[in-house]
């Protein structure tokens, strides 16, 4: 017989719906919802707003003031029992009066780790963890994978017609989907901490990489722009290098690199692999910066290399209704696949309808590299 009843579920549930409010503006710390109920009664609710801020349980026991005493924490996440750059959320919670406390997970922070949770043991509060936790590691995916595996959750994002075109023999691309399809890319790059393409693309497109739609609230943050430019040809003219905010070229040979870090840029050296940037190396790096999730919107050689490299968690797809024909160029270029043994699997987790156009969620299904 479970430990948890249906009510629990109903609880868990809306902390994760409050935990999905800080997707645009938590990062790079995981999004965190709280749901606080005493005697069947919800009497306090929160989620993690913003980095720097008040976490989900201070917002919720700031919401319930005296009805905390003796109630039930519902938390997507352990509650942190470090000093960060706030205090432990669980001294607030034993101050509190909590009762007991419903995780649905355990954070694989190492600061936090089973910390907070034996804390709250300690102090004589019931605690239950497990509940709803698939769900809780999807929402947090991206911050799962940098702590877990030490790189970012990386998502590409392509835009096709049905017969596999992204552009026309001489570099036509724009625009090969509707506007809401479009409208919807502006929601993966509000939800991404960095947005990755190849040097071809911003030759080809100058695109800016940024996000342009007034009606989604990122605290005014910009995603970090990462560039894949292994010999340096960055136009001094391109675009993003006028934006305020960050723009890493990643490159082999640095030779260039006076003028574009005049622009403000940041010109990274990284290993080379087959005269090209290692790209583990780049997510590595990216990591290292708490880049939690990548959205890749690059052309089909860097697309391609990344396929062939298993460096992609998950593809975002949108397939307009039309046939572009033969003198195109494909989604991928992928020229170490030679048998029908080398192509990959996908799982597909999601289609639907985006304006006159179909978006397809997929993943990997054999990735040895999940978070």
């Amino acid at each position: 017989m479970s430990e948890f009843s249906a009510t629990d579920g109903v609880h868990m549930a809306r902390a994760l719906r409050l935990a999905k409010r800080g997707q645009y503006t938590a990062h790079p710390n995981p999004m965190v919802g709280c749901v606080l109920v005493r005697d069947g009664v919800v009497v306090g609710e929160g989620w993690h707003q913003h980095a720097g801020e008040a976490h989900a349980e201070i917002n919720a026991l700031r919401a319930a003031g005296d009805n905390a005493r003796g109630a039930t924490a519902y938390v997507t996440l352990e509650p942190c029992a470090h000093h960060g750059k706030t205090p432990p959320c669980v001294d607030a919670l034993i101050q509190a009066g909590i009762a007991a406390v419903c995780a649905a997970m355990q954070d694989p922070f190492s600061e936090v780790g089973g910390r907070g949770l034996a804390a709250l043991v300690d102090a004589g509060i019931g605690v239950r963890h497990g509940l709803m936790r698939a769900a809780a590691e999807e929402l947090n995916a991206g911050f799962l994978s940098r702590v877990v595996r030490k790189r970012p959750f990386v998502r590409l994002k392509m835009a096709s017609s049905l017969d596999g075109g992204v552009a026309m023999a001489d570099g036509q691309s724009q625009w090969i989907t509707g506007p809401e399809a479009r409208a919807d890319t502006q929601r993966l790059r509000a939800r991404s901490g960095a947005i990755m393409t190849g040097i071809g693309t911003v030759v080809a497109d100058d695109p800016l990489l940024t996000v342009r739609d007034p009606e989604l609230d990122t605290g005014g943050c910009q995603p970090l722009r990462a560039v894949l430019d292994s010999h340096l040809r960055m136009p001094l003219s391109a675009g993003m290098l006028a934006l305020p905010g960050t723009t890493l070229i990643y490159c082999i040979d640095p030779q260039r690199q006076q003028p574009l870090t005049d622009t403000g840029a940041e010109v990274v050296v990284i290993d080379a692999v087959e005269q090209h940037v290692d790209v583990s190396a780049v997510l590595r790096d990216l990591a290292d910066r708490q880049i939690n999730d990548v959205l890749v919107e690059a052309g089909p050689a860097v697309a391609g290399r990344m396929i062939e490299n298993q460096l992609i968690d998950e593809l975002v797809i949108y397939l307009a209704p039309h046939i572009m024909g033969s003198q195109t160029k494909r989604m991928f270029q992928t020229p170490t696949w030679s048998a029908l043994a080398d192509r990959q699997d996908l799982l597909v987790c999601d289609v639907c309808r985006i304006g006159a156009d179909t978006r397809i969620t997929a993943r990997p299904s054999e990735r040895s590299n999940s978070p």
